[in-house]
């Protein structure tokens, strides 16, 4: 009896006691990177010793070690997060289709199974049988992002990061030997290192799987350096521009242009403005995923308008002509913007207005000129463009319903733009 040998004051705990608490399961493996990490394999159970922010101290049921773990690689046992779900890489379209499976009772119907909360049996699982459709399709299903790794706001001087080669004022590094990094530096003279800083706080804040994901920022000494993923086919503009990019057929330039319009939704819905999107501007992945990146002119806007300082400069063939003209910007004259993002997508990366400059582009724009469809525009696309170079700011759709007309592109005009022999 191990009570038996306790000395006076002394107070028995059993290994169960000692590991009551909040337990958690890896959901992903991760090798430590700093000392104090804690490393640990999928599946492996660790007991949460201190939640705070993003990094909590945990330790390992297995090793018996202790140190700190990315949140957003655990999940409590027993709940949702650690069933194997397989739908972290999918769409929101497919992701619609995976929350519907067909019933073997009756051919051509759909149910539908939601997870709900019941106060007398806790977390249930209810079971709905779709008996009639509905013409209008319901407002789409935006899945979930798992973070690749955990956001770390800010970084010392003293993490190593190892240069490769460098393309203006970005980098591709290393972050301690294993995570390939881009590094953006300020450039002297460009913008001050307060304005660099906030570009840096309003990617932290915007995070989703269509914008380009800040990792770090380094501040103690100038030079200050943003660090975020690396995206190996660099900007849209050059990656359209390349041998792999201009031999790209039309339903992979759609796509591109639905997950741009994807991710521009999701800054609409944040009440933010971009005021520089192009292709320039966007970033492609060796996958060909595209992300938005370059927020040094991003605002929050309050009542749905920003005002820019006077003498601001901006991209003229890329700005709607209320922000030309008045420095007034609103979601609306980035939805101007994606319009001219799509000629360029739909030519292979051509210059907007070609052969007009800057300043006959903001008289004809006065007189209603637009640009003229291309021949490798389809007509349907070029109805889309139109939209977004409506007069009125207020008739200029939305993101969101951009991003649903492209994403069912095909579905819409089914069968016109098949691929001949």
């Amino acid at each position: 009896n191990p009570e038996a040998q306790l000395l006076p004051g002394q107070r028995f705990v059993s290994q169960d006691a000692e590991e009551h608490g909040v337990i958690v399961v890896a959901l992903y493996p991760y090798d430590g990177i700093h000392e104090e990490d804690l490393s640990f394999k999928k599946g492996e159970k660790l007991k949460v010793i201190e939640e705070s922010g993003e990094w909590w101290r945990a330790k390992s049921l297995t090793t018996r070690k202790e140190g700190f773990i990315p949140s957003n690689y655990v999940a409590k046992v027993n709940t949702l997060e650690t069933e194997e779900l397989n739908c972290a890489c999918v769409d929101s379209v497919d992701f619609c289709y995976l929350l519907m499976s067909i019933p073997s009772l009756s051919t051509g119907s759909y149910s539908l199974s939601i997870r709900d909360y019941d106060p007398e049996h806790g977390d249930v699982i209810k079971h709905y049988k779709i008996r009639k459709s509905f013409p209008v399709p319901p407002p789409k299903v935006t899945a979930p992002t798992i973070a690749c790794l955990p956001a770390v706001p800010y970084l010392h001087r003293s993490k190593k990061l190892f240069p490769e080669y460098s393309a203006g004022n970005y980098w591709k590094s290393y972050y301690h030997n294993s995570t390939k990094v881009a590094v953006k530096t300020l450039k002297p003279g460009t913008m001050s290192a307060q304005a660099f800083l906030e570009e840096a706080n309003l990617m932290k804040t915007l995070q989703h799987d269509k914008l380009v994901r800040l990792y770090a920022v380094v501040t103690k000494e100038e030079p200050i350096y943003i660090i975020t993923e690396f995206m190996a086919k660099g900007s849209l503009l050059d990656f359209l521009k390349s041998d792999e990019g201009s031999k790209l057929l039309l339903p992979k330039l759609i796509d591109f242009s639905a997950q741009i319009a994807e991710g521009m939704a999701y800054i609409e819905r944040k009440n933010y403005i971009h005021r520089d999107l192009r292709a320039a501007n966007v970033l492609v992945s060796d996958l060909l995923m595209c992300k938005i990146a370059d927020f040094g002119l991003a605002r929050v806007i309050e009542d749905n308008e920003y005002t820019a300082r006077e003498g601001a400069k901006f991209p003229i063939k890329w700005t709607a002509p209320e922000a030309i003209n008045y420095g007034s910007f609103t979601i609306k004259s980035d939805v101007w913007s994606f319009g001219i993002l799509l000629y360029e997508i739909v030519t292979y990366g051509k210059i907007p207005y070609p052969g007009m400059s800057n300043s006959d582009v903001m008289v004809a724009l006065q007189r209603g000129y637009r640009m003229p469809r291309m021949e490798t525009c389809p007509a349907e696309l070029y109805d889309i463009m139109k939209t977004c170079w409506k007069d009125k700011a207020e008739e200029r759709p939305t993101f969101d319903y951009l991003q649903s007309v492209l994403d069912d592109f095909y579905t819409a005009t089914e069968g016109q733009y098949q691929q001949q022999p």
